[in-house]
């Protein structure tokens, strides 16, 4: 493979200037898969909500790398062996942990590759990397996956207090303007310590960690499950569930070689062969805006009309609650959307649905942020905490939703 011929710097308006610390690094950055993520958003939709959220996944990519280079050091500082392989191998897996999104984040596992994961397929996709690149990540592979015999490797790269959440955090708070998410990386960083190959955070460190849970469920509430972004999500995922009906029913829609594929694959459920792997490592956000400008023009109304909500950004209303929301209401809502525009009960669906959401900041039943006091006793961040509040946060809090569009008669 090429290496660099010069000390390779990106000037990130997070960190400042980031090195890239290594050929393979750079070559992976350089590869068209990786590539790709430049004109994939990290944030969906949410520029319809905060005009400045239009990082991508490259950014955040590439972020994720420099403080896991800082964390590293940080532990070594501390003493922990981290050998010039594993630190390389788990650059490597951060990475290319988001390798496998699709465009506009989850909207494509939802609609026209149901039951594939995006997770499954970065992994795909670095299985693949690993063949082209002669087997050098083949130890990332190990990190990425958690099968590693050193789990604070994979701590690092997937758990609750990992690279990725601690750079998205930031970075998302950032180009949102949403001060309230806010966190101190560096602090959070060099709270970091290792005890029998797990990840701990120092007993000092503690309110640090607090802030990073509280500012975690602030972000949710505030940004990413902000009821406008979720509509524009949803009616998304109903775009492409409606063009995948008609191109099944046999109406040729216009859209580009990788979408088109996607419209006309009938991919059985959890299934992503290297055919499919390919094409999708063509598909990008460009695909869908391109395609949903074109299909405001199309014949059919329900997919012209959702098209145009999204791009004229005339989004449905939605109302959030506690409780399930009466089969009367909704009725009443179907009723009054199928007589005005004189649709059929299934076109209706289209446009009054109904779902749930979730935030918890902290999950118990998963690998736990553990604080590590002075006397070397580990304790559950929660056990740990004199905050009453820290605790609620482990709660997984439910909401109802009802979507359906506005100023009808």
């Amino acid at each position: 493979m090429k290496t660099p011929n010069k000390l390779t710097i990106i000037n990130d308006p997070i960190y400042g200037f980031i090195t890239i610390p290594n050929g393979l690094i750079f070559n992976l950055i350089e590869h068209k898969y990786f590539q790709r993520l430049r004109r994939i958003s990290q944030m969906g939709l949410s520029y319809l909500v905060y005009p400045g959220a239009h990082h991508t996944r490259f950014h955040h990519a590439i972020g994720c790398v420099h403080i896991m280079q800082k964390a590293m050091e940080k532990l070594e500082q501390k003493g922990v062996e981290i050998s010039a392989e594993e630190k390389e191998a788990t650059l490597v897996a951060i990475l290319l942990h988001d390798i496998g999104h699709g465009p506009f984040s989850h909207a494509m596992e939802n609609s026209i590759a149901e039951g594939v994961h995006h997770e499954q397929i970065s992994l795909q996709f670095i299985e693949y990397l690993n063949s082209e690149f002669n087997g050098s990540l083949t130890l990332a592979l190990k990190i990425f996956k958690g099968t590693y015999h050193r789990p604070f490797l994979h701590q690092l790269v997937s758990g609750q207090l990992d690279m990725d959440r601690t750079d998205y955090l930031k970075r998302d708070s950032f180009y949102t303007g949403m001060a309230e998410g806010n966190i101190n990386t560096d602090r959070i960083l060099a709270m970091l310590n290792v005890k029998d190959d797990e990840l701990m955070v120092e007993e000092k460190g503690i309110y640090t960690i607090e802030k990073f849970l509280v500012a975690r469920r602030l972000m949710y509430w505030q940004v990413y499950l902000h009821k406008t972004s979720l509509v524009a999500e949803q009616v998304l995922v109903k775009v492409l569930k409606r063009a995948k009906a008609l191109t099944e029913a046999g109406y040729k829609l216009p859209a580009s070689t990788a979408l088109g594929y996607f419209l006309k694959k009938k991919n059985a459920e959890g299934i992503f062969d290297q055919e499919a792997l390919e094409v999708f490592s063509k598909l990008d956000d460009y695909d869908i805006i391109s395609a949903m400008k074109a299909w405001c023009e199309e014949d059919d109304f329900v997919l012209r009309t959702l098209c145009k909500t999204i791009i004229d950004r005339k989004l449905p209303r939605i109302k959030i609650k506690k409780k399930p929301f009466k089969t009367d209401f909704i009725q009443t809502e179907r009723s009054r959307v199928k007589a005005h525009y004189n649709i059929s009960d299934e076109e209706v669906d289209y446009f009054v649905f109904t779902g749930t959401l979730t935030n918890q900041a902290y999950t118990l039943k998963k690998e736990a942020i553990n604080i590590l006091t002075k006397k070397g006793k580990v304790i559950d961040v929660i056990s740990a905490s004199d905050q009453l509040s820290l605790k609620a946060l482990s709660k997984v809090i439910t909401k109802n939703y009802i979507c359906y569009p506005k100023h009808l008669n």
